[in-house]
């Protein structure tokens, strides 16, 4: 099969992600990326230009997707309540769905050099501040009793990432029913009613 530049550079990244989150990124050399794609040195530098570049590649795709999917979740309704438990419900599902991607993005933060951390930095603080943005909006209706809306939207989003440490698709419960409790947590924190 031929593959696309794109398809090819996708490919690429997919190997890059499998073994960035098994060896860890300094662990994981540009030769292991090719071999796990089959290809060589000059052949895989004319999809990639550098082990921190797939790496910055992969972390802004996973903010962007976060970023992408709460839009989409919370864009149909207005009201607090609905709008948490909307975005905790895709913050959730996606990390239970994209566990590499969010092991990968809570880890090798570290590994970044910039440009490329200060760009995922700021994409994980839009991402933060649209669930506090959330959070306050809920307060000023006067729906949600919390001190810190800060706090508040770290607790929800670290509850969430840790579905993607333990959820297994296979396992005792489904995503659906842990989404759904999850949403339900969020809207405990923040005393919802």
């Amino acid at each position: 099969m031929v593959l696309t530049g794109s398809a090819r550079s996708a490919q690429i990244r997919a190997a890059a992600l499998e073994l960035f989150t098994r060896l860890g990124y300094e662990a994981t050399t540009m030769a292991d990326i090719g071999t796990a794609v089959g290809m060589r040195g000059p052949s895989l530098y004319k999809h990639v230009t550098s082990k921190q570049d797939v790496l910055a590649q992969i972390m802004t795709g996973t903010m962007e997707a976060l970023l992408a999917s709460h839009r989409a979740a919370v864009a149909t309704t207005e009201e607090p309540v609905e709008r948490l438990r909307r975005a905790t419900e895709a913050h959730v599902r996606y990390h239970a769905r994209h566990r590499q991607e969010a092991f990968v993005g809570n880890r090798e933060i570290r590994s970044l050099v910039q440009p490329h951390r200060g760009r995922v930095l700021e994409l994980r603080a839009e991402y933060e501040r649209c669930f506090r943005d959330l959070i306050e909006a809920g307060i000023r209706a006067g729906v949600f009793e919390v001190a810190s809306s800060r706090l508040a939207s770290y607790a929800i989003l670290d509850l969430g990432m840790g579905v993607a440490v333990w959820f297994r698709a296979d396992g005792e419960l489904t995503e659906d029913a842990v989404v759904w409790q999850y949403s339900q947590f969020a809207l405990r924190i923040v005393n919802a009613h």
